[in-house]
């Protein structure tokens, strides 16, 4: 599986204009497997959680509002990709 950091790295919509992409990706979602979805329902999770933890630790570690900020940046970098890999292969060429 090849993952694509952009939606114009993806084969057949790097011509298109942005809104056209992501309404083609959408529906390509909305054809993913059972499998697919939960892995990465599960891969947002990972992310998601920590951020949640560090943010009931504020009233003993303000810090960990930075460390929470930090996760939360990484969010796009981690999921956005394997989301456009898994959506890529339902596209209609």
């Amino acid at each position: 599986m090849r993952l694509y950091s952009s939606t114009k790295q993806i084969p057949g919509l790097e011509d298109k204009p942005l809104s056209e992409r992501l309404q083609l990706l959408e529906e390509a979602g909305k054809q993913m497997t059972v499998p697919e979805k939960t892995m990465l329902n599960i891969l947002k999770l990972l992310v998601l959680v920590p951020v949640f933890v560090l943010v009931l630790r504020v009233s003993s570690d303000w810090t960990a509002l930075v460390w929470a900020a930090m996760i939360l940046l990484l969010y796009p970098i981690f999921v956005k990709p394997v989301q456009y890999s898994i959506s890529a292969k339902y596209l209609k060429k």
